[in-house]
């Protein structure tokens, strides 16, 4: 089977897209077992990780269920469609930044609880995904999916499994970096504008570390409202240079 030919955007999206109209076609019936994860990677051509993201979200959005040991199965009863955020429209600088209003909304409060109840595990991830952050700067390399990680970590350390659910849904959109490089936007030398963000996720890991909720709440809206901020004010610098 040839392989798909993605557009730019997040790639897990792009899947999730497909296989949810494949199901609602009746393409993956309903009460059968999807094809295998493998069988997924070389139909569609990517990683491994991209593709347990579009599983994840679909898992998310009660169209498939795991059965441990077995496989993934399409449910019996698929749900109308839920809640979706279109792919093509987060191209668009408004709508990153409406997605990052929706991350204050909810990441803020995840991280008081994670704070109030991580644990050993927890903190572990945490600090892996920082690291992987911090070496992916200063080797000039993507940090993406490590950011994903840490934020996803939070979530999961919320001890609210409808967070991490939530974050596991919208996936890759978390991210605005993953649409366009964002530092560009914003006008910041890619490495400071990295380095930055690495200064506002430790913030954050030494709130949840010292079980400081209120701590923990501050420095993730700090973090959240400053890349919305900075996003919004690249953007309106770059509209008035187009326009001049």
């Amino acid at each position: 089977m040839p392989r798909i030919e993605f557009r730019r955007g997040s790639l897990s999206e792009q899947i999730v897209t497909i296989m949810r109209q494949r199901i609602q076609a009746g393409d993956y019936p309903r009460g059968e077992k999807l094809p295998t994860e493998q069988d997924l990677i070389e139909e569609f051509g990517v990683s491994r990780t991209v593709v347990r993201e579009a599983i994840a979200n679909l898992k998310a959005g009660g169209l498939v269920s795991t059965r441990q040991g077995v496989g993934v199965f399409v449910q019996r009863h698929v749900p109308l469609r839920s809640f979706v955020i279109e792919d093509p429209d987060l191209k668009l600088v408004n709508e990153a930044i409406a997605v990052l209003e929706l991350r204050v909304a909810l990441e803020v409060e995840a991280a008081g609880l994670a704070a109030s109840r991580r644990d050993e595990k927890h903190l572990k991830e945490m600090r892996k995904a920082m690291k992987a952050m911090v070496q992916a700067t200063e080797a000039g390399e993507d940090a993406i999916q490590a950011d994903l990680a840490f934020h996803r970590s939070i979530a999961e350390a919320s001890g609210n499994v409808h967070f991490l659910q939530l974050f596991n849904y919208l996936g890759e959109l978390m991210i605005p970096r993953t649409k366009f490089e964002t530092f560009k936007i914003t006008g910041a030398n890619r490495e400071d504008y990295l380095k930055h963000l690495n200064e506002e996720h430790a913030a954050i890991l030494a709130a949840i570390e010292a079980k400081a909720p209120e701590d923990a709440r501050r420095a993730m809206r700090i973090h959240l409202i400053g890349s919305k901020d900075r996003l919004a004010a690249g953007a309106a610098v770059a509209a008035k240079v187009q326009l001049a």
